[in-house]
């Protein structure tokens, strides 16, 4: 028997990443480091399809050292070079820019006593109590575009409401499995 899903039915990959990862909290860790790659990869896939990044995060895993915050801040304009010769990721300077940005940010915000999951915890709607229709679900909220204030506030780049929105949902801040899906309102 098939599951219904919202999305990835028909290809394992896409499949595995919505049953175990979309829409679950990311592990804690004291640097956030997975928390950090979700919100990096959700700004690579600006302008994309998600399958192209989820293939190609392997790739992305490596040469960004497992998303390891004080790892990729200190990454210099040769580090940016060999990123952009690389076509295992998504070649695109100002998101390998911001994503480097971003971890220096990060870095800024532990520093100071902040944590990422903290801030996003603090723009998130209350629950909905029911699982959504397909067309309900938003690509940004004003909750998202708060977030996304106050992540550039905090020194974050491309982190527009929809990027911020993709990633309250792929963390679980926000659950969009729509009606029909085996996991909705788990």
């Amino acid at each position: 028997m098939t599951r219904q899903r919202c999305f990835g039915t028909g290809d394992p990959l896409y499949e595995a990443y919505h049953d175990e990862e979309w829409g679950h909290p990311a592990p804690d860790s004291p640097d956030e480091r997975e928390l950090f790659e979700r919100i990096a990869l959700e700004g690579f896939q600006s302008g994309l399809s998600w399958i192209t990044v989820l293939r190609k995060r392997p790739r992305f895993r490596e040469v960004f050292h497992d998303f390891a915050p004080a790892a990729v801040a200190a990454f210099d304009e040769s580090d940016i070079e060999r990123l952009l010769g690389d076509p295992g990721i998504v070649r695109n300077r100002l998101k390998i820019e911001a994503t480097i940005s971003n971890a220096k940010a990060m870095l800024a915000m532990h520093e100071r006593g902040e944590r990422l999951a903290e801030v996003i915890a603090a723009h998130t709607p209350p629950p909905r109590g029911r699982a959504p229709e397909r067309d309900e679900v938003a690509v940004q909220t004003p909750e998202s575009a708060e977030l996304s204030r106050s992540l550039k506030k905090l020194g974050f780049r491309f982190v527009g409401p929809t990027t911020a929105y993709a990633t309250m949902q792929a963390v679980g801040a926000v659950d969009d499995h729509v009606v029909g899906c085996w996991l909705a309102q788990r």
